[in-house]
């Protein structure tokens, strides 16, 4: 819920999608709900709220595209722009589900399909493979107390950020200065991540001397 509502999900580690495995689905979609519904949109200088405006209208707009085209499918009931009162002046939407189907093992940013709605997946493999499936790949996080599992998601998973049991966040707070941040594949250009030990590098040119007397 952090991941994907923390600022609006106006971040670029925002979690997109959850794939969860069947034994744990429904309970996983109840406590979701759960949380989303007691969401707060508003000032986010009130201590209560939780979810500020969006950044403008075109941003208000695609979150009205995107909601209707997974009603009709996954239950998910549309929210309409708020306008009245407080909500006059900014541009403020309710992102609180009434019903949700995220699925599998693993939650990720690197978005795989083209289309936006969840595919049920039943194990670690077809988890991987979906998440690896597509240009993105910023950050993705797994739930597992198999170690096994976990070694096997930091070992395969084609993403730049990786977590694993993060309370605070699925696939989204990295600590500036403290951890290393980038993408691979569309989510980066070289590979090499922000704050690493390659960083100053990417902004210098090499040059090769050689001086014989």
């Amino acid at each position: 819920m952090r991941s994907a509502f923390g600022f609006g999900g106006q971040k670029c580690s925002a979690n997109s999608r959850v794939y969860a495995e069947r034994p744990v689905h429904d309970e996983l979609v109840r406590r979701l709900v759960e949380k989303t519904e007691r969401l707060v949109v508003g000032n986010p200088l009130e201590r209560p709220v939780f979810m500020g405006p969006l950044i403008d209208q075109a941003a208000v707009d695609r979150h009205q595209q995107a909601v209707p085209r997974r009603s009709a499918t996954d239950g998910v009931h549309r929210r309409e722009h708020l306008t009245d009162g407080a909500f006059a002046r900014g541009f403020y939407v309710s992102r609180r589900w009434s019903a949700c189907r995220p699925r599998t093992a693993c939650s990720t940013t690197s978005c795989s399909h083209r289309s936006r709605r969840s595919r049920p997946s039943i194990s670690m493999d077809e988890a991987l493979a979906l998440a690896n499936a597509g240009v993105y790949g910023l950050t993705a996080g797994v739930y597992s107390e198999d170690r096994a599992e976990v070694d096997r998601f930091l070992e395969e998973v084609h993403a730049g950020v990786l977590y694993v049991n993060r309370r605070a966040g699925a696939t989204t707070g990295a600590w500036p200065a403290v951890q290393a941040f980038g993408g691979w594949k569309g989510s980066g250009s070289t590979g090499k991540s922000g704050l690493s030990m390659y960083y100053v590098a990417q902004f210098l040119r090499e040059q090769s001397h050689t001086v014989v007397d």
